[in-house]
């Protein structure tokens, strides 16, 4: 029986229902000021080149990395492979991407990031060790969006890693984008 103030009757008592919010996790870390976001410089594939773009979780960083979202922006005419690897034996060529930020701008000071966001910009190089996990087809003058939700999770001294290949002749132009949070090792 339900009464005008949306209370109901249950076993002879009165029940008050209560109010439940429910927020994704990546608006949860953010607010944490654990949630990251960052991308590489511009990569190039093709003539038999290949990329590699990875959040690479440091030996010393002390937190758990959560791989939340990737993107793949093909800006050329051709239809590209990215193959996504987990625990690979990054190159030490690579470099560390300056373009990352937290998510939540409000926390004074900044949150900083542990893991970082590496690149090859075209390389010949294939990954030694590490398991390739699933590959994805990068359709031309697109962006291609995975969210991982998190599920993929590295310890320090892990990698999230996708490595861009085109079939062609000509150099592709790509660029890798990914958020993710960190959570610290007790």
């Amino acid at each position: 029986m339900l009464y005008e103030n949306k209370n109901h009757i249950s076993s002879g008592k009165i029940v008050r229902p209560k109010q439940v919010v429910d927020i994704p996790i990546s608006l949860f870390k953010s607010m944490q000021g654990r949630y990251f976001v960052g991308q590489t410089e511009t990569l190039k594939v093709g003539n038999g080149m290949n990329a590699w773009a990875g959040l690479v979780n440091p030996r010393d960083s002390n937190v758990n990395l959560y791989a939340n979202v990737f993107t793949i922006s093909n800006f050329s005419d051709e239809y590209l492979t990215a193959q996504v690897w987990l625990n690979i034996t990054f190159p030490e060529t690579s470099k560390i991407s300056s373009k990352i930020s937290s998510t939540n701008t409000a926390l004074r000071p900044l949150p900083r990031n542990e893991v970082d966001i590496r690149y090859i910009e075209s390389t010949t190089e294939v990954p030694k060790d590490g398991v390739n996990v699933y590959d994805r087809i990068v359709h031309p003058k697109t962006t291609l969006v995975s969210e991982e939700d998190g599920k993929f999770i590295e310890a320090p001294d892990g990698d999230y890693v996708i490595i861009i290949k085109s079939s062609s002749s000509n150099f592709n132009k790509v660029i890798v984008a990914f958020g993710f949070w960190e959570k610290f090792r007790h």
